[in-house]
Formats: C-alpha cells, structure tokens, sequence
C-alpha cells in the first residue's frame, strides 16, 4: 500500500498533502469488501465519467488476472459443457460497485417525479446497505445531488469517501474520509483525481488478487 501511494507522489508530488487520506481511503475499500459488501459512486459531468471509470477499474480485471474459482468454473461447464467452459476460462472475479451516473432511466424518472437534487439520493436508499462505501466526486464539494447522496448514505450506515477540490465545499462535513486535491480549477483538480482513484484501485486489487 505505501509503495503504490509513494509511486504516486513520485509521479504528482503535489499529492503529498492528501497521502494518509489515501491510505485511510484504500483501507476503507479493503474493510468494505472485506465484509462482503460493494462500492457506490457518484459524480456530475467528468466526476461522472470518472464515476464510470472507477467502477470498470473494479467490476474486472485491472492490472492483475483474476480468474474465478474452481468450485464455481466446475459448475458452469456441468451446466454447459460448451459454453460453460468458455465461461470459465474468461470471466474474472468482481469487486462489486454501481455506477450511479449510469442508470438514465431512473435518473430522469427521479429528476423528473421528485427533484433533480435527488438522483443519487434516491439510488443510495435502494442500493445502499449499512457497511457499503459511497465515493462521492464533486471538484467543488457543493453539488448539491452529490451532498445529499453522502448524507443518505451517512444516515444509513455507509462509508463515505469524499473526492474534492482543495476546500472540500460542503462535503468535507459529511465525509468519514475526504481527499481534498489541492488546486481550485476544476480542470486540474480532475486531472489529479485519476491517478488517486487509479492507485486506489490497484492497491484494493493487489490486496485480493
């Protein structure tokens, strides 16, 4: 764990300051996961897309193999000889995480029936169980859909790790964990954000696979 966040401050000095945050934060997943439980994500514009990506860096393989045990590789070629054995030699263990952004349906039925404020909020009461972690992505800390999710989330018992610019906006105060990037363009500060989510994940990988 400290190797890869050293590799990134190498990389990003400017990282130094938000280090033990990382650290806290890729223990956090650890314990999540741990347990049994999943990760939930949220974000508006590029926090969306990194939303996205963060999830597709966990649901498979990222920088290591990951293939799935022989109990379960077993029961897929007894049920399919043929495809079951394809199925065993290419799907890969899962971290399990859900993109809020991705779920358009939902999303402008919330924004639509009950307030735009709402779309993550509503997603964190149906997916969110108490032990799960929410990363909520906002540069400035004050999207409001993204505030409320954190605090739904806090009320029932998730995690939350917060993703911001340098001041933390209104989300520092609900944030069990938050890696402020320091830098106040929304620009730079995303550019930093990627290669935190990305060690994030290659240490939670390393850890299980």
């Amino acid at each position: 764990m400290q190797n890869r966040l050293n590799e990134l401050t190498e990389r990003y000095p400017q990282l130094l300051p938000v280090g033990e945050q990382i650290l806290r934060a890729a223990e956090g997943l650890i314990h999540c996961y741990r347990k049994g439980n999943k990760v939930l994500v949220c974000g508006n514009g590029g926090s969306c897309s990194d939303s996205d990506h963060i999830v597709g860096e966990l649901m498979k393989g990222f920088e290591r193999l990951r293939p799935i045990r022989k109990d379960l590789k077993d029961r897929l070629t007894t049920i399919d000889g043929e495809r079951g054995t394809y199925l065993a030699s290419k799907l890969q263990q899962a971290l399990p995480a859900i993109s809020l952004t991705a779920h358009h349906a939902l999303i402008t039925a919330v924004a639509n029936d009950n307030g735009a404020d709402l779309i993550f909020a509503q997603q964190v009461m149906g997916y969110g169980n108490e032990g799960d972690l929410l990363i909520a992505i906002t540069t400035s800390g004050n999207s409001r859909n993204v505030v409320d999710a954190a605090i739904t989330a806090k009320a029932k018992g998730l995690t939350v790790v917060g993703l911001t610019g340098e001041s933390g906006g209104k989300l520092a105060s609900v944030c069990d964990i938050l890696i402020n990037i320091p830098g106040k363009s929304t620009a730079h500060i995303q550019e930093l954000h990627l290669p935190v989510y990305h060690t994030l994940c290659q240490i939670v990988e390393s850890h299980f696979f």
